[in-house]
């Protein structure tokens, strides 16, 4: 029997403990939709017409966004969410890295044990699960390095409008 091998998703030879923006992209266990409520999934977007209505979310999309909350109080002045948008099967966040301070601040250089973004992702998608009690994540996520404002601003963007793109977004599942 054949083994499936996995695709590598990570840049080969980056340092994900670099700073700088990535932007994240994480789904659900077999793209299940687990956390918009159901009325919604189906009643957002441009199809819908109308102006854009406010998303309720399930009781694990609330876990999700108390998690995605709280990842900058526990890397406190090194790691930022500035942006994050929750989709009824996936979410997608800006993480910002800080990690080592500006040349002179730290007597002794950088920090031992610098966060990376597959720490970060580790550990928040642990909490999450460990609240809702039952595996919610598929293995891994994807990112893309950030490179310069445009960038970051077209990612913002894209966040901003993805509720509203559900119809037409990859994972949409109708």
């Amino acid at each position: 029997m054949e083994r499936h091998i996995r695709k590598e998703h990570r840049l080969k030879n980056y340092d994900y403990s670099r700073n700088g923006a990535y932007f994240i992209t994480i789904c659900t266990l077999n793209r299940k939709f687990l956390f918009w409520q159901d009325h919604d999934i189906h009643g957002v977007g441009a199809a819908s017409g109308g102006p854009p209505k406010k998303i309720k979310l399930t009781e694990y999309g609330a876990i999700v966004r108390d998690e995605l909350k709280k990842i900058p109080a526990i890397y406190p002045d090194v790691i930022f969410v500035p942006k994050f948008v929750i989709m009824p099967n996936h979410i997608h966040m800006l993480i910002v890295i800080n990690n080592f301070p500006k040349s002179g601040d730290l007597p002794y250089g950088p920090p031992k044990a610098a966060s990376t973004i597959g720490r970060i992702i580790n550990k928040f998608k642990g909490a999450v699960t460990k609240r809702s009690g039952f595996p919610i994540w598929q293995k891994s996520f994807y990112d893309r390095i950030i490179r310069n404002d445009k960038e970051f601003a077209d990612v913002w963007q894209y966040i901003e409008n993805n509720p509203v793109n559900w119809q037409n977004d990859e994972y949409y599942v109708g």
